[in-house]
């Protein structure tokens, strides 16, 4: 599944000294949002992720897992992608935020499409994770319980 996920990069403001204790050389990554827990078929959900990083060399790897609670016939994991994050210059104690969108059951140009239980509602949740240039990796972190309506 080789889909174009779209990564938007938004960079509203460095924050510069605010609090060096909170940027470390292994990137961080926090849940902020998600634009909704129930979908039909068509929508598109996006998550939106806070990170920091002490070097700005997060321009590597994003990973992202859906694993569905309700589905036994299928298997409990659908690895969703790998995704490079686009590259950009590198400052020190970088943050700013990471938006993941996919389509359920349909096709979206740029949209990664993802799939629930074929005969019943489907409880899912993401887990993402972060990788630098440098190799390092951030903690797994989980989004709440994303309803697929059949």
């Amino acid at each position: 599944m080789r889909t174009k996920l779209l990564i938007l990069l938004t960079f509203a403001t460095f924050f510069y000294g605010c609090k060096k204790s909170s940027y470390t050389t292994r990137p961080q990554i926090s849940f902020n949002s998600v634009n909704s827990t129930v979908l039909y078929q068509g929508n598109i959900v996006t998550f939106q992720l806070d990170f920091t990083d002490k070097e700005g060399d997060i321009q590597d790897t994003l990973w992202v897992e859906k694993i569905s609670r309700t589905c036994p016939t299928t298997p409990g994991v659908q690895f969703i992608s790998k995704n490079k994050v686009p590259n950009f210059t590198a400052t020190s104690n970088l943050d700013g935020k990471l938006e993941i969108s996919f389509v359920y059951n349909a096709n979206v140009p740029g949209v990664s499409s993802i799939i629930g239980c074929s005969n019943k509602n489907d409880t899912s949740y993401f887990r993402f994770w972060l990788k630098d240039k440098a190799n390092n990796r951030s903690d797994t972190i989980a989004s709440p319980d994303i309803i697929l309506v059949k």
